[in-house]
């Protein structure tokens, strides 16, 4: 079909527009290109005519500042200091040996270190930087950068590294930083690049371990040019890195001080929390170590004599430790009874001094027994066939659900290396683990917390804050991050009779204060601050009938590691509770006479923000507590934070 003279013009014009779209686009995409050409070959011909001269362009992490830790009145706990180091990138160094050799020759080398930095070398990537010396003077790194052009791949490097003021104080709960290993590497899925850095600190133990991915922070990056030798030219980009997260504690620093520093002669445990609000205000396990130790790569000798000690500086008793809870379980007891209506304020128990089941004879402390006794009493004197006679009509099924409302048999939730569950035991849990069945003297030893229950001081104090309180009052070591106070959940109701409660709060106040009770002579004499307690003591051996019939042996004629577990518990002040306290010394013999004393004493430094009056004590150890309290400000650091290390 032929086509008409307008539809021949209408498809020219369409053609020569399409054309003139097109050329326009292809002189605009020249214009561009020839645009870019120019900038590349006039504006950076001398950075592109250095990089053609085997200069190359190298992308170096920035590793970030970790961040830092607080106690709850703005002291530093852990923090980064500057420090000068040596590094070398193998990749970029003609003959590795001879560059060590030469810069043997200006900085004195650790063989050590220096074997150490060679291994990993050989198993890192050519382009990372490995240190060769960490922690070198300002005079060291001004020779190295004198001497630069004669030590290819070698750089001085200024890098931050974790120190710890306060020595041994917060050794256990903050734990400590180390170089990044293979082990580490192992344990995650898609590790951060800048975990591949060698010598990278990460957290080890303790806060620092579990808070890591906070703490850590993110890595920047540096764009630098490198000459054919290794040497950097200059730094061509740079984009920061992130700092980590900083944390604020709820422990008190004074506290923890004075708690570690009073139990400096023992192998002990001692947790102090806020009642109200659950705030951990000291957490202290003795003997300590310095965390700065570890930093670095501790040395043979240190390890080993943190190993051997007999009195284990290395572990945290105050979480990791579980001890029979001995007559401080009673509280639990008296309170399962009490709910249960198996007991009531008026019913007693007749004590000979023993009772015996299925033909098993247990014993009272008191050989003599307590007469008849009720829950006050019972408490007041730390009666124990009170406790057996209960315990068999309560049955252990319903002293442990009590025992777990009270927080024992719990694992808490602490950003802590370790933190251990403890037992409470039951009939299912023997069956299943010991694949025994239960006996009545399982209960009867249960009942004075022997046998199967163990219990953290961390536990016993959490315990102790319940029945101060009847709330469910929740652990708590983090109070703000970056500034930010942490929500505090408000802590509901155990649901359980306040007026068991208070029965078994004045027992534990006859406990102190009655001139019968086992911790009379460790009261507190001030009527407004006066605590409620409870002493108890742990068998770790069993004493035989044998033994007994030629005669028991005193804790004192026996070697340190089979003499009894020394505990105590209380809440203060009696009418308005602020903290509670717990204690434990391992091997402490009795609670009376090796817990007692100690938890007053931190009791009252709690209460007081500082050296309580000698008033506040009884006046036959005015003269005892003067000299305790001279002794101990000496170990106190001063208001810099940078003490004497006790470990």
């Amino acid at each position: 079909m032929k086509r008409s003279p307008k539809d021949t013009a209408e498809s020219v014009r369409r053609i020569t527009r399409r054309g003139l779209i097109l050329g326009g686009g292809m002189v605009g995409f020249m214009g561009l290109l020839g645009a870019r050409m120019r900038y590349m070959q006039v504006d950076q011909a001398d950075e592109f005519r250095l990089l053609a001269e085997e200069n190359r362009v190298n992308i170096r992490l920035i590793p970030p500042a970790r961040g830092e830790i607080f106690d709850r009145n703005g002291r530093i706990i852990a923090h980064n200091e500057q420090a000068y180091r040596i590094v070398m990138v193998r990749e970029d160094a003609d003959d590795v040996d001879e560059t060590i050799r030469r810069l043997s020759r200006l900085v004195q080398l650790d063989p050590d270190e220096l074997e150490k930095a060679l291994a990993e070398m050989k198993r890192s990537a050519p382009f990372l930087p490995i240190t060769l010396a960490d922690r070198v003077s300002w005079e060291d790194i001004s020779r190295v950068a004198i001497n630069a052009p004669a030590l290819p791949g070698i750089t001085p490097e200024v890098g931050l590294s974790r120190n710890y003021p306060l020595h041994d104080d917060f050794a256990h709960v903050v734990g400590y930083v180390g170089p990044v290993s293979d082990y580490d590497l192992s344990k995650m899925e898609d590790p951060d690049q800048v975990l591949r850095i060698p010598r990278f600190q990460i957290g080890k133990v303790g806060l620092e371990a579990k808070m890591e991915d906070e703490l850590r922070g993110k890595a920047g990056a540096r764009r630098v040019e490198v000459n054919a030798a290794g040497r950097v030219m200059r730094e061509l980009s740079r984009q920061e890195g992130v700092e980590g997260t900083n944390l604020q504690l709820t422990i008190d620093h004074m506290l923890q001080n004075y708690a570690q520093a009073r139990m400096a002669d023992e192998s002990a445990a001692a947790v102090v929390m806020d009642v109200r609000n659950g705030d951990i205000l000291a957490i202290a396990s003795t003997p300590s170590f310095d965390p700065n130790l570890f930093v670095r790569g501790i040395s043979v000798g240190d390890y080993k004599a943190l190993t051997e000690n007999k009195y284990r500086p290395l572990a945290n008793k105050t979480v990791q430790g579980t001890y029979p809870p001995g007559s401080t379980f009673k509280m639990v007891v008296a309170l399962a009874g009490l709910e249960a209506g198996v007991v009531n304020a008026d019913k007693t128990y007749y004590c000979p001094g023993h009772l015996t089941v299925s033909g098993r004879r247990f014993h009272c402390w008191k050989g003599g027994g307590h007469g008849h006794v009720n829950i006050e009493k019972s408490l007041q004197q730390s009666c124990d066939v009170f406790y057996y006679e209960l315990a068999m009509e309560v049955g252990i099924e319903r002293i442990t659900e009590m025992a777990q409302r009270l927080g024992i048999g719990i694992r808490h939730d602490l950003p802590m290396s370790a933190v251990a569950q403890g037992l409470t035991p039951t009939k299912a849990w023997k069956q299943e683990v010991r694949g025994e069945s239960w006996l009545i003297g399982d209960t009867v030893n249960s009942a004075i917390g022997q046998g199967f229950v163990l219990a953290s001081p961390l536990q016993l104090a959490v315990m102790t804050a319940r029945i101060a309180t009847g709330r469910d009052v929740k652990p708590r070591l983090i109070k703000s991050i970056d500034t930010v106070e942490q929500e505090i959940a408000e802590a509901a109701s155990l649901g359980i009779n306040e007026n068991h409660l208070r029965l078994v709060r004045h027992g534990m106040y006859q406990v102190s204060n009655s001139q019968r009770g086992t911790a009379y002579s460790n009261r507190i004499e001030p009527k407004e601050f006066r605590m409620a307690g409870k002493t108890g003591t742990s068998q770790v051996r069993n004493i035989t009938a044998a033994e007994r019939a030629r005669g028991v042996f005193r804790n004192d004629q026996l070697p340190w590691e089979r003499r009894d577990h020394a505990l105590f518990v209380d809440f203060a002040p009696y009418d308005n509770p602020r903290i509670a306290v717990s204690i434990v010394v391992e091997h402490g013999s009795g609670g009376s006479t090796a817990a007692a004393p100690i938890a007053r004493d931190i009791t009252l430094q709690a209460l007081f923000g500082d050296d309580p009056p000698l008033d506040a004590y009884p006046r036959k150890d005015h003269g005892r507590i003067q000299t305790q309290q001279e002794k101990l400000r000496e170990m106190r650091p001063p208001e810099d934070g940078r003490g004497r290390s006790r470990a």
